[in-house]
């Protein structure tokens, strides 16, 4: 089992990472992890600014109840979010949000970002999906929830590897990305952010842009699949 106060100082950590990586201003964005043994998540505090918070303001939520069971202060308003993607798929184990630029933008378009470089192949194996549209029911309803509900269903409606392609943009909101870790999940938001832009400036280039499919799977490969080579081998101990 995970200490918990080490994943809430690796949870702190990682939110403090997201200012580094200038992909948040003022509380724009949250960061999670996950012990899956004891069902416990860690997570932001709502509103709190950056550089007041400390690690001990993490706050500890039960997975399957969404209830505090550790902290003094109110968790993010988008726990139920993360929850939903926790549940729905197991081999996450850190989540972010942000509201990074290029990103929200494409988010705010409403369109996917398309695979059309070996950048954005190395590390996203489909285009990075944009959920559909929200009903009013569930806008009015336990919308933070929903929000995760959507984006499971986009997953899994298109029969998208999660873990190939870790992170999706909310229709009119802005990105979430996941990963191995709570570290792992960041790397991944500060990659969509990079694809993002980089393909926005692509297209406006050139508006019919397009990606050998053959070297989406070359580079995806070569870095995640069976016989990955990117990279240095781990040394033995001899």
């Amino acid at each position: 089992m995970t200490d918990i106060a080490q994943l809430k100082e690796s949870v702190y950590r990682a939110n403090l990472d997201l200012v580094r990586h200038n992909l948040v201003i003022f509380t724009w964005g949250n960061v999670s992890g996950i012990d899956r043994e004891s069902g416990l998540v860690v997570i932001k505090p709502s509103g709190v600014p950056y550089d007041k918070m400390t690690a001990a303001d993490m706050v500890v939520v039960d997975l399957n109840s969404g209830k505090v069971v550790e902290g003094n202060l109110n968790p993010s308003s988008d726990t139920p979010t993360h929850l939903a993607i926790y549940r729905a798929f197991p081999e996450v184990r850190g989540i972010v949000h942000t509201h990074s630029t290029y990103a929200t933008a494409w988010a705010q378009a409403g369109k996917d970002i398309p695979n059309i470089g070996t950048t954005h192949a190395d590390y996203f194996h489909n285009d990075i999906p944009c959920t559909d549209d929200m009903t009013e029911a569930e806008v009015k309803g336990d919308y933070e929830l929903e929000t995760g509900n959507v984006i499971v269903r986009r997953f899994v409606r298109d029969n998208i590897n999660h873990m190939h392609t870790p992170g999706v943009l909310v229709k009119n909101h802005g990105p979430f990305t996941w990963g191995t870790s709570p570290d792992n999940a960041v790397y991944n938001a500060v990659v969509m952010e990079q694809v993002a832009k980089m393909a926005f400036v692509s297209l406006s280039v050139n508006p019919n842009t397009t990606m050998n499919p053959l070297l989406i799977e070359k580079h995806f490969s070569r870095k995640h699949g069976p016989n990955a080579y990117y990279g240095q081998k781990k040394q033995s101990n001899k």
